[in-house]
């Protein structure tokens, strides 16, 4: 063993005994390495953003919300202010702004989520760097950089990425509390985890335990201060987190929008029920799904969720085993301890989370990545500087390796076409690295050793390539297969998942199909046809509502920016009747076909009541012609009923 290492330093010290004058190559290779990473994060995350669209859900919410400060404040689904989004404001808020700047479009809306990509992975290189060096940091950001999950997030409409970079933002300023004990820095960590709870509610709070255990041990200052000090940055956090919530919840409900997704129009129901314990126990039901199955083993092999972010996840694992077990831990001394709590706790809270949860979204999982992100990079430098000393710890390295590539491998299994292509390399690759990283610390001397020591970096890097190839092609393939959906999804386009309604049949690639008052074009798109447009709103009248629809409002929306009423909140006989008389509703357009009857339905209600009360309006009034539209396209969008409740039924 020792005599394998003879061309190596066998130990480093801990802390060095005198500054070292730095050197111009290694600041140019750092810089050039930062550069090339941030670069393919741009690549990543810009190259033809909103190619195709930016999903259906929450572009006409920002439409709206451009529209007037009230819009704007409560969250305005509709440009009536009938509706709100099941979300808080800030991260629309954001997206407000750039539309205000450079217009309302696709890139418009997109943008501040795929520059918040581009600062997570440049905000991670620095608080990993921080303590544990370039290369630990430069490996994060890249980890960060090519994270499927993260890449399909940050090109998207949703605000998770917004809400990652907020909390990374509160990573550095709790670091900031925990090595000065100074009480501001704590409060301002505070502060920006409230707005991360104001970006997307309760999921910010899953930092929490990470943040208020690093100060408890590390903060150096006595513990009766810590606690009080934790105290107040506990009440601090609720009164920001709340602030909004209450702000809508104390204004009378005629004065501002029905909060969605809620029976009892209360935001503060909506952040602890629907946001909130509902994700964990299960009873939520989205319009886009998110119940995730089976909690056994989820993030290592469910697909599709596993293929977001468990690529390299036992290489984190690992990493944080090889961090914990560098001999008796000293929160209060060594600063690498603090990315020992913050990351580890990180992952570990997150990980419970994700593994017990019976509802959320696979793209949920970006708030995960930075941990996985640290603890790579930060592992395998431990591994590494491990792996050349004597003990069992310098076994990890190799195992890392030899376990990330089984778990891609099983991951693999599940899509067989890339399979075949990948499985055959990541074996190869692994078995090599891991080979020759074994061999040189075998107890006896083998003929070679000496060889083999020489390419040992050489091995790990090939390696790491390999296991860096199958999340970077699962991040890269929405962008070459132009998918985009209302919930992203990394890695090859799922049917029921993917980016819109299947058109097969429809002509050329460039043609388009009509169906019951919308257009789905050959890539998906669903768009509102032009004649129910012209018909709306040629026939409005004295109306204050354009049309009330619980069929593809959104579209309606970008496609008039007028008063769509999207039926959303229930509704009672009585309260249907007074909008028609009271002269705020004409045309409501339904699915063609009643559901079910049953008092958990409201749908059933307001069409079993507006087919009785209300006249059908011919279809040749307000559709284009229909040149036959493939049974694929029927079967999803179905067909649609346009009434007028201004002539009684007949």
């Amino acid at each position: 063993m020792a005599e394998a290492f003879t061309t190596h330093p066998l130990a480093e010290p801990e802390q060095p005994t005198a500054p070292r004058e730095p050197r111009r190559f290694p600041v140019l290779w750092e810089r050039l390495a930062l550069g090339g990473i941030l670069l393919l994060a741009v690549l990543m995350d810009f190259y033809q953003l909103g190619q195709n669209g930016f999903g259906s859900y929450y572009p006409p919410a920002v439409r709206s919300m451009m529209d007037n400060w009230h819009n704007f404040f409560f969250v305005a689904y509709d440009p009536g202010g009938f509706t709100s989004i099941d979300k808080p404001p800030v991260g629309f808020w954001l997206q407000v702004l750039s539309a205000k700047i450079f217009g309302f479009n696709t890139v418009s809306i997109l943008l501040p989520q795929a520059l918040a990509g581009v600062l997570s992975v440049l905000l991670l290189y620095y608080l990993v760097r921080r303590h544990f060096g370039v290369v630990a940091g430069l490996i994060a950001a890249l980890v960060l950089a090519i994270s499927p999950v993260s890449v399909v997030t940050n090109r998207n409409a949703t605000i998770d990425s917004t809400l990652a970079l907020c909390l990374l933002i509160g990573a550095w300023a709790v670091l900031r509390a925990a090595e000065t004990g100074r009480l501001r820095w704590l409060l301002l960590t505070a502060v920006i985890v409230g707005i991360g709870f104001n970006i997307k509610m309760l999921e910010a709070y899953l930092v929490v335990p990470a943040f208020g255990l690093l100060y408890l041990l590390a903060a150096p200052t006595s513990i009766r201060k810590r606690v009080l000090h934790l105290a107040l940055a506990l009440l601090v956090l609720l009164v920001v987190s709340c602030s909004w919530v209450l702000a809508v919840d104390l204004t009378p409900a005629s004065q501002r929008p029905y909060i969605g997704n809620t029976q009892d129009d209360s935001e503060l129901s909506l952040a602890l029920g629907y946001n909130g314990i509902q994700r964990l126990a299960g009873s939520a039901q989205g319009a886009g799904g998110g119940n995730v199955g089976p909690t056994q083993l989820r993030l290592f092999t469910q697909q599709p969720l596993a293929g977001q972010e468990s690529w390299l996840l036992p290489l984190a694992m690992l990493g944080l085993v090889a961090l914990a077990w560098q001999g008796r831990p000293r929160p209060q001394e060594d600063r690498k301890v603090h990315g020992l709590l913050l990351w580890g706790m990180w992952l570990l809270t997150m990980g419970i989370f994700f593994s017990v949860a019976s509802f959320f979204h696979e793209y949920y999982l970006t708030v995960m990545a930075p941990a996985v992100a640290a603890l790579c990079g930060i592992g395998l430098v431990v591994m590494w500087r491990d792996y050349r000393r004597s003990g069992w710890r310098g076994w990890l390295l190799p195992a890392a390796l030899l376990l990330t590539g089984a778990l891609q491998i099983l991951l693999l299994n599940s899509y067989p076409a890339w399979g075949r292509r990948m499985i055959p390399l990541l074996i190869v690759s692994c078995v090599l690295a891991a080979g020759v990283l074994i061999s040189a610390r075998l107890p006896v001397r083998l003929p070679g050793s000496k060889q083999v020591a020489r390419i040992l970096l050489p091995a790990l890097a090939v390696g790491l390539v390999a296991l860096l190839l199958a999340p970077t092609i699962w991040a890269a393939l929405p962008i070459l297969q132009r998918t985009e959906a209302d919930l992203p999804l990394a890695g090859p386009a799922q049917r029921g998942k993917g980016a819109g309604l299947a058109v097969q049949g429809a002509g050329g690639p460039n043609q388009a199909v009509q169906l019951g008052g919308f257009v789905v074009s050959n890539g998906g798109q669903l768009t509102a046809d032009p004649a129910l447009v012209r018909y709306l709103e040629g026939h409005q009248g004295h109306a204050r509502v354009l049309v009330a629809t619980n069929v593809h409002a959104d579209a309606l929306i970008l496609a008039t920016n007028g008063p769509v009423m999207p039926l959303i909140n229930p509704l009672t006989p009585g309260e249907l009747t007074a909008l028609v008389t009271g002269g705020t509703v004409r045309y409501f357009l339904l699915p063609g076909e009643n559901p079910p009857a049953d008092a958990g339905n409201p749908d059933s209600t307001v069409m079993s009541w507006v087919a009785q009360h209300c006249a059908t309006v011919p279809p040749s009034l307000w559709q284009s012609p229909l040149p036959g539209p493939p049974a694929a396209v029927s079967a999803q969008l179905g067909t649609t009923i346009l009434y007028d409740c201004a002539t009684p039924h007949r």
